[in-house]
């Protein structure tokens, strides 16, 4: 089996060294890099497994490179942890809003950088061993599981694994409420280490890609104080 490629971006000398050689000491293939352009512009065409963003960088920062790295396709659902100085709400959630699918905020140690990453690629992997040639649709939305595809209509609608995951168990168990808690363990892992507000975030980027109006959500509910079911009512 080949090794998972992971591309690193940390302008801090120290910081790249630790995550390149742990990283490496455990059996990942690891490219660093110091800026965010010199990142961007090595992966479009050699694609990683996982991408780990400090955001704080010279030149553009590591939410700008988030949010090109989901706008091209080759590395639109390719996993992204960020890595954070600042511990305020807004820089995690903007960051989840972006499309990253995890993040840590330093000083972290390696044994949890370590257990993020391997729980992050137990997803994708439990993910495509899943896969069956199973079409989910209601209303006008449409999951392809098998393409990992989402349509609106005829309209293709990109989005990255934990956005489209999310979507697919909440079409799974159309009418049933769903607690953010089983969201986490379903989506994210029983090992992540994050809060329910993660299933908040995405639900609220989610919404914005399928429903006609965000601010008042006919497909994705909200069942106050337990968490979210998707409408299993067609409309009139």
């Amino acid at each position: 089996m080949s090794k998972h490629t992971i591309f690193v971006v940390e302008d801090e000398m120290h910081i790249q060294q630790l995550i390149k050689y742990n990283l490496e000491s455990n059996g990942f293939k690891v490219s660093v890099f110091d800026n965010g352009e010199d990142l961007l512009s090595n992966c479009f065409d050699n694609t990683p497994d996982l991408f780990i963003l400090d955001i704080m960088l010279p030149g553009i920062d590591g939410l700008e490179v988030c949010k090109r790295l989901r706008q091209n396709n080759s590395t639109n659902a390719v996993p992204i942890i960020m890595l954070t100085a600042k511990s305020e709400e807004f820089d995690k959630v903007l960051g989840l809003e972006l499309g990253a699918d995890d993040y840590i905020t330093k000083p972290f140690s390696v044994r949890e950088l370590l257990a993020r990453i391997k729980a992050l690629f137990r997803r994708v992997n439990t993910s495509n061993e899943q896969k069956v040639d199973t079409i989910i649709s209601h209303a006008d939305i449409t999951i392809n599981c098998t393409r990992r595809e989402v349509y609106k209509g005829d309209k293709i609608i990109e989005m990255p694994l934990k956005e489209f995951e999310l979507l697919k168990i909440l079409m799974k168990n159309k009418g049933k409420v769903l607690s953010r808690e089983y969201l986490l363990d379903k989506v994210w892992g029983f090992d992540y280490y994050g809060e329910t507000r993660t299933v908040d975030v995405h639900i609220r980027y989610l919404r914005q890609k399928i429903e006609e109006n965000d601010e008042n959500p006919t497909l994705i509910e909200t069942v106050r104080g337990i968490g979210y079911r998707f409408n299993d009512k067609q409309s009139p």
